[in-house]
This record gives structure tokens, C-alpha cells and sequence, in this order.
């Protein structure tokens, strides 16, 4: 019997499938293991009834499993890993988390309008460190076979790909050859282009977040100008904005002394938990 699995449709075509990552992450891990299942497609701006009340949090993805809808793209990936395990998509513990820093450190950079912010350097940085597992261990994370690992980064380096090329005309360093070579192998896969988003609806769907930074860059600019003053706690500085913050303050010559790694960790406090970023990540789709 074909799972049935909810995803998030286009932005303006609710018959097409959509942008979401988290989404396209649960439909490869069906497609690599070769799991029949029906796909029922989501307006995220215009959720059906029967939707929210199988999952009145309203997120996607989500698969209905024994009568009952789970959410969470995590939790699926486990439980297909579970009902069925072969072919394996099992990770080995030491290389679950690598890359797992790079959707946080791109969605900062696509999102940034200050050049002088740090957020390339992070991501460059993030990549750089992919880069090198990758020449020690691939071509994928884990080495010969794809894993789980590489069906979560998937996802998200096409997004990193499209969006950033289109809004910031950036690419990816061409001395990143691993990083290239690994994007390459992952886009080729079959399982890959029968669930990616087209690229015109991945723009479309970064599209308002991008304007949406914007329109806050711009009042955040106006409360500077008139002087208006937003009431507040006690400054903590472990907050990773705060970090941002303490970051601009020094000087240009003291941050060109910071080695890039120390500068990278004060952009991105590690008291954010991953847990924490995902769900930050989960919520744009």
C-alpha cells in the first residue's frame, strides 16, 4: 500500500509541487528506497480544512503512517528507515552532522543587505569545512554510498545554488572542486530530479523572505533616523544577534586579525541548538 505524504505546493501553482527543502528531503528518501506513495500538494498561503485537522500545526512535510499523520522531516526519514531498511540510508554516527551548519549560515547571507556583515564569510567558511571531508571522505558524506546526510544537504544546496545566484549573483567558489563534484552527484541522481522544484518557483518562493528582510532593514533604518527607541531587557550578549552586534563594534583592523573560524562562531552562537535552527528552518516552508 503507497504511503500518502503531504508537501508543500508552488508559490502560484497550487498543482505543481513546491520549494520546500524538508519536503523534497522526505520525497527522496521514498524515492531511494523505492516506497510507493501519493502526494498530496499544500497551498502553505491557503492550507485546506482536511489539512489542519490531521496537522493543525500546518506544517509539511508530513506521512500518513498506520491512520495517523506524522510531521517532521526527521521523524520520517526515521521511520522509512525503519520499515525499510534496505536499500540503507544509515548515516554512521561521526558523519550525521556534517553540513549541517550550511542552510543556517546561507539563509543569513541570501537574507543579509549589509556586505560588511560577516554572513558570506560564515557560509564560505561552513563550505570550506564541507570541502574538506569531502577530500578525506567522498565523494558523498559518508564515503561511495549515499546516505541520509547527503538527501538532507541536497535539498538545501539547490536552494543555496538558485537563490543565491539569482538574488546576490554569488557562486560557489570554484577552488571548492569537492563541494562542486558533490553538487554534481547529487543533482544527477535520479531520485533528485523527479523531486526537485523548478528553478522559477524555488526564486518564487525565496522571493517574499527576501523582501520581507528588506522592509525590516528599511525600519530598522527609520527607528535609527527619527530616534525611536524599541524597550528592551538587559542586552545578553550570548544571544547569537547580540554576537552579530559585538562583532560589528570592533574595529576593522581587530576583526582582519580574527582568524575566520573564532568570527564565524561569534555570528552563530553555538547555544543555538540544532534542534532550535531547524525549526527555524522548517518554518519557512
Amino acid at each position: 500500500m503507497a504511503f500518502e505524504i503531504a508537501v508543500k505546493a508552488a508559490v502560484g501553482a497550487p498543482t505543481i509541487l513546491g520549494d520546500c527543502p524538508f519536503s523534497q528531503r522526505a520525497l527522496l528518501t521514498l524515492e531511494e528506497k523505492k516506497v510507493p506513495y501519493t502526494i498530496h500538494l499544500i497551498d502553505v498561503s491557503n492550507k485546506p480544512q482536511w489539512f489542519l485537522e490531521v496537522n493543525p500545526e500546518g506544517k509539511v512535510p508530513v506521512i500518513k503512517l498506520d491512520g495517523k499523520w506524522i510531521p517532521d522531516s526527521d521523524v520520517i526519514v526515521k521511520i522509512l528507515e525503519e520499515k525499510y531498511p534496505e536499500p540503507s540510508l544509515v548515516t554512521p554516527p561521526q558523519f550525521s552532522s556534517v553540513g549541517s551548519n550550511i542552510f543556517g549560515t546561507f539563509v543569513s547571507f541570501v537574507k543579509s543587505k549589509d556586505a560588511n556583515d560577516g554572513t558570506e564569510q560564515a557560509l564560505v567558511a561552513e563550505l570550506n569545512a564541507l570541502e574538506e571531508h569531502l577530500k578525506a571522505n567522498g565523494p558523498y558524506v559518508a564515503g561511495e554510498k549515499v546516505s541520509a546526510v547527503d538527501l538532507s544537504l541536497a535539498p538545501k544546496l539547490y536552494h543555496l545554488v538558485l537563490a543565491l545566484g539569482h538574488f546576490k549573483k554569488w557562486t560557489i567558489p570554484e577552488s571548492l572542486t569537492h563541494v562542486h563534484n558533490y553538487i554534481k552527484l547529487l543533482f544527477a541522481r535520479e531520485s533528485f530530479e523527479k523531486t526537485k522544484a523548478e528553478e522559477k518557483y524555488v526564486i518564487a518562493g525565496w522571493l517574499p523572505k527576501i523582501i520581507g528582510s528588506k522592509r525590516k532593514t528599511l525600519k530598522d533604518s527609520n527607528n535609527v533616523t527619527t530616534g525611536a527607541v524599541t524597550p528592551s531587557k538587559t542586552p545578553n550578549v550570548n544571544h547569537p544577534l547580540r554576537r552579530r552586534v559585538v562583532l560589528n563594534e570592533i574595529s576593522s583592523t581587530e576583526q582582519r586579525a580574527l582568524p575566520l573560524r573564532r568570527r564565524v562562531v561569534s555570528l552563530f552562537s553555538k547555544s543555538v541548538t540544532e534542534k532550535s535552527l531547524q525549526r527555524i528552518e522548517e518554518s519557512m516552508c
